[in-house]
């Protein structure tokens, strides 16, 4: 690719960027909802479920009653998880719409209107995610992070969404309608509930405990945890990092095949 084409293809993946910004702030109902589901989930763990399952795991990094510096990790997750269905239900809207086809009559990069949507989405959920964080903050979550290590969970974070924004993607081209694109993200968003967000893998039942300590979510929630309130790390990182990049390939090949197989139509 020459370095013109280059420039081109940036300059028009800044355009369908600025647009979905643009939308994202006249029609904000679908980022309240992506802050909304982690905030309500958080109130509800720890102010109404909080004692009893603090007590139970005993789990908090500094000890019993301080259940929220255990979930609020877990929770802050979920934020960028909730980010996925505003994706996926964006890309699909745009494609049942009829302005994609539009703009492919037009001089523009067919690359741009995949990067705007992805770029777009990952700057809002990671708003989102501040949000939640602060949220937390307010209900007492504490966390003894170095700055280094709150840059470190950031980049964690913005891994997580990339990945996740690329799979949603992919299902918001290859959704009928919106109504099923906006369904097709929810085993992600409640995955994290089957890991240990919300209690250790160790307190559940043997399937269900391999299930959890194997499954994407767990070692990115693991290794948030102890970057955040200084719990051990192990492995979880590096098995965190590969989750992230592999999710983010497999939902890059997904959405680009299914946008290129569309435009054949």
């Amino acid at each position: 690719m020459s370095t013109s084409t280059m420039s081109y293809a940036a300059r028009d993946s800044a355009t369908m960027l600025r647009r979905n910004l643009r939308h994202a702030l006249r029609y904000p109902s679908m980022t309240v909802s992506v802050v909304a589901m982690p905030v309500m989930m958080l109130l509800l763990f720890n102010y109404v479920f909080g004692n009893a399952l603090g007590t139970g795991i005993g789990g908090s990094p500094k000890g019993e009653g301080e259940y929220i510096d255990y979930v609020a990790p877990g929770i802050i997750l979920m934020a960028a998880t909730s980010g996925a269905l505003a994706t996926a239900v964006g890309v699909c809207v745009d494609m049942t719409e009829g302005i994609v086809n539009r703009f492919r009559t037009m001089a523009i990069s067919r690359a741009s209107f995949l990067t705007g949507h992805v770029v777009g989405s990952v700057i809002q959920t990671m708003v989102s995610i501040a949000l939640v964080i602060g949220v937390a903050l307010l209900m007492g979550f504490r966390p003894n992070a170095t700055p280094v290590e709150w840059l470190a969970t950031a980049g964690v974070l913005a891994l997580l969404t990339l990945a996740l924004t690329w799979l949603a993607a992919g299902m918001g081209l290859v959704a009928k309608n919106p109504e099923t694109a906006s369904n097709m993200p929810m085993p992600l968003t409640f995955l994290p509930f089957i890991g240990s967000a919300i209690v250790p893998p160790e307190s559940m039942p043997t399937g269900l405990r391999w299930f959890a300590e194997y499954q994407p979510f767990t070692p990115v929630i693991e290794t948030l945890r102890g970057l955040l309130m200084g719990t051990e790390i192990g492995n979880n990182g590096v098995i965190a990092l590969a989750w992230c990049l592999g999710l983010s390939l497999v939902g890059y090949l997904w959405s680009r095949s299914a946008f290129n197989r569309d435009a054949k139509r």
